[in-house]
């Protein structure tokens, strides 16, 4: 069987873990947390970043900072992973989704002003499979509403816009380094990042449980307590140890990916060309990070028999998100603005194919054959 992915693995993680074991500080913001914080302030850059247990740890601790309360609305995508629905709706906020674009899978930034209320208080664009929104009229309409971006940019690491690193452009943004990922610290993690002066002090403190711990550490308190709200949003030494060992490998991993995403691309082309599947549009704008490679089929029947197929090959292709509106939840807890012209249509047709770092030759070859076969053969 074909996996449709496998964690990212450097050889370096196990000595850093032991490392880690071995040393006095396993609780978090140890050496190889600090490390990792640094890495990313130089290299995206950012103003501060937080590594987090989670991507979702990340978009909660988000929420909290910018105040987010009962009675507050927030735009974002109905096509994404419920983490991003459910940090806002946990501080009491109602959701409101807006269709996507068919080419990227994006919000529809033409959409998001029509979908704004006086209990608008964000804007939450996912930048799906590493490629961004557009992000310039986004940022456009948040500052002409005075509203909070809040990029989730679980897909994005090493991806831009314009030149500039996703999760960086709005006031916060979110990196998901879970095992199905880029990059992972060990099956789960993320980081928050905090792109504005006026949040940086208080996102220790929300951090570190509503305490000022961190502060009392640099010395700036004598001692320290409770003086905020906040959670347990620190990873352990261990999950940053193992971040930190493919952080120092990130453009070869990068690189990788992009190679294989590339064969896939040229190779799919002729059934592109007799109108059989599509295939991701790339803007002019964006530079991806190979996150994922997918196709469309023709619709929900015809993506059935598809992924039956592949089965049978031994080769796991997979499909993606439920639309949330479309969700039991999702009537509850928000609603969707406008016509539903793309979300739910371009959804049921897209399938994700294996890709990961280190995919070898032979099985992408294999995958190739597979997808060749079916639609020169079985459909």
């Amino acid at each position: 069987m074909i996996p449709f992915n496998k964690p990212p693995f450097t050889g370096f993680e196990e000595t850093y873990i032991k490392q880690a074991l071995e040393s006095k500080k396993m609780s978090g913001d140890g050496p190889f947390g600090k490390k990792c914080q640094s890495w990313f302030e130089t290299n995206l850059p950012a103003k501060k970043t937080l590594i987090t247990p989670s991507c979702t740890a990340a978009l909660e601790l988000a929420a909290i900072l910018i105040g987010i309360g009962p009675g507050d609305e927030v735009i974002m995508p109905s096509y994404t992973f419920v983490s991003t629905a459910n940090a806002f709706v946990l501080r009491g906020a109602k959701i409101v989704f807006v269709d996507i674009r068919p080419d990227t899978m994006n919000i529809d930034e033409k959409l998001i002003e029509a979908a704004i209320t006086t209990s608008t208080r964000a804007i939450v664009p996912v930048h799906y499979a590493g490629v961004a929104c557009e992000m310039l009229a986004i940022m456009d309409i948040a500052e002409r509403y005075n509203l909070f971006v809040v990029e989730d940019a679980a897909q994005g690491m090493m991806s831009s816009y314009k030149g500039r690193a996703l999760g960086t452009i709005g006031h916060f943004g979110a990196y998901s380094f879970h095992e199905t990922k880029n990059y992972t610290s060990g099956g789960e993690g993320g980081l928050l990042i905090i792109n504005e002066e006026r949040f940086l002090d208080r996102a220790d403190v929300v951090r570190e449980k509503g305490t000022n711990r961190s502060q009392f550490f640099r010395g700036m308190v004598d001692k320290y307590q409770w003086v905020d709200i906040g959670s347990s949003y620190l990873p352990s030494e261990l999950q940053a140890a193992c971040l930190w060992a493919q952080l120092e490998c990130a453009t070869e991993i990068n690189e990788s990916r992009l190679d294989a995403w590339q064969i896939y691309w040229q190779r799919l082309q002729p059934l592109v060309k007799e109108g059989l599947i599509e295939l991701a549009t790339i803007p002019d704008s964006c530079t991806h990070n190979a996150h994922m490679f997918y196709l469309k089929t023709c619709g929900l029947e015809e993506r059935t028999a598809f992924l039956k197929y592949f089965k049978t090959r031994d080769v796991l292709a997979v499909f993606h998100y439920v639309p949330l509106h479309t969700s039991k939840a999702g009537t509850v807890f928000g609603h969707f603005v406008g016509e539903d012209r793309y979300t739910t249509r371009e959804s049921e047709r897209l399938v994700r194919l294996p890709l990961w770092f280190g995919l070898d030759e032979a099985s992408q070859n294999s995958v190739i054959e597979v997808v060749n076969d079916f639609y020169r053969k079985v459909r």
